[in-house]
């Protein structure tokens, strides 16, 4: 019996959807059901083909548990070993790479030594920044938000100068960067499953959270549509995830990435629509149940960017060329 999992937490609607979904298709050998957590055993297997992560962004226990796990060969999505690195800002510089429309971004070192530091650890960085520099490239008003993280916490908005330094004064050890405002005309939001499966959903952002999700929305461009089709199957290609969101602002007709690390995206019904939830159960339960075919006992089963692939290629070239010298 080759087994599915959910690992998560305070969702009560797409886990248990989810878990009904694969069951209901009654395939045979596999099955599907909410994780469960006892001991942790260092280098022991779970008892899971497959495991999809909802959570462990949030509970360091569970990222060391899926880590431990995935040695083992459990397929995990996403990929916790991946997700622990990853961060907004390289995300930025990775999509300049290949491709794909990012706001203007700079990084910011914080604001505040961080714990058991002092000015001596931080000689290396060159004071004042060149603030001219940065204002001219970015502009006014901006967004001003962490490096890493998300939920729209320590997120700000400046509209000058000086409001920039008041924020920033208020961001304590936080790494933050400084990122231009795209003023949008069109907003998207869009699920990437498997990193096959797509779903653009208008979107807007200035609406409360559970206003979000456009209904009756307007009808869009077939041109634009595959544009983001394809900017966001490059984004998800490149740092691997199988299971993200990507929003675009578009301006000018230009589709702008602006948010594309969310690993564990919002799939509650009561936010996303009954259709979106529809179309996320469906797509979640196709994935996993594909995994669970693939997977084999006892080696790597995670997946990883097509960045990461050709970065360690390259570096196996350049090993051999060198013994073969």
């Amino acid at each position: 019996m080759k087994k599915i999992g959910i690992l998560f937490g305070q969702e009560n609607t797409f886990p248990q959807a989810f878990i009904e979904r694969i069951n209901s298709k009654k395939i045979k050998g596999i099955k599907a059901e909410a994780v469960k957590i006892n001991v942790v055993e260092q280098g022991k297997p779970s008892k899971y083909n497959v495991i999809i992560d909802r959570i462990s962004q949030d509970i360091p226990f569970y990222r060391a548990y899926l880590k431990n796990a995935a040695l083992s060969g459990t397929a995990v999505i996403n990929n916790p070993f991946w997700w622990s690195a990853d961060e907004k800002f390289f995300n930025n510089a990775l999509a300049t790479k290949i491709g794909v429309a990012v706001p203007k971004t700079v990084l910011l070192p914080s604001n505040q030594h961080p714990e058991d530091t002092n000015s001596d650890s931080m000689r290396n960085l060159e004071y004042p920044l060149d603030w001219e520099y940065i204002f001219n490239y970015i502009g006014f008003p901006a967004f001003f938000k962490p490096f890493a993280g998300g939920g729209w916490k320590n997120v700000y908005n400046p509209q000058n100068q000086e409001e920039f330094f008041k924020f920033y004064n208020e961001t304590g050890t936080l790494v933050m960067m400084l990122q231009e405002q795209i003023d949008f005309t069109d907003y998207f939001r869009c699920y990437c499953i498997d990193r096959r499966d797509v779903r653009i959903m208008q979107y807007d952002p200035k609406q409360p959270h559970h206003l979000r999700y456009v209904q009756n929305p307007k009808p869009i461009a077939k041109k634009l549509l595959n544009r983001i089709k394809k900017d966001v199957l490059k984004i998800n290609n490149a740092l691997g995830y199988d299971f993200n969101t990507v929003e675009f602002a578009v301006k000018n007709g230009i589709p702008y990435a602006i948010d594309f690390g969310n690993p564990a995206p919002d799939a509650d019904i009561n936010s996303v629509g009954q259709e979106n939830f529809e179309w996320v159960v469906e797509a979640a339960a196709n994935m996993a149940i594909r995994r669970a075919k693939q997977h084999k006992k006892g080696v790597n089963n995670l997946t990883w960017g097509d960045f990461i692939n050709s970065f360690t290629n390259d570096i196996k070239l350049k090993s051999n060329s060198k013994i073969n010298m």
